[in-house]
């Protein structure tokens, strides 16, 4: 059985799926509301893209 790939996306990426400042990104991560970053190495971060999308996707559908 092959293995879901897993992808991370830096924050260019990130800015183009949630239009939100990082300010407002740190504290929903801070506040358990938004997929939490994964430290990729000195100063670099990401998120796992399927996190997002799945935090996205629940957004949508509480607007309904």
């Amino acid at each position: 059985m092959e293995k879901p790939q897993i992808r991370v996306i830096k924050k260019p990426e990130l800015r183009q799926k949630i239009p939100a400042s990082d300010v407002t990104i740190w504290r929903w991560e801070k506040q358990n509301k938004f997929p939490k970053r994964i430290v990729l190495g000195g100063n670099s971060v990401g998120w796992i893209e399927s996190e997002v999308d799945e935090w996205l996707a629940k957004k949508m559908a509480e607007r309904n």
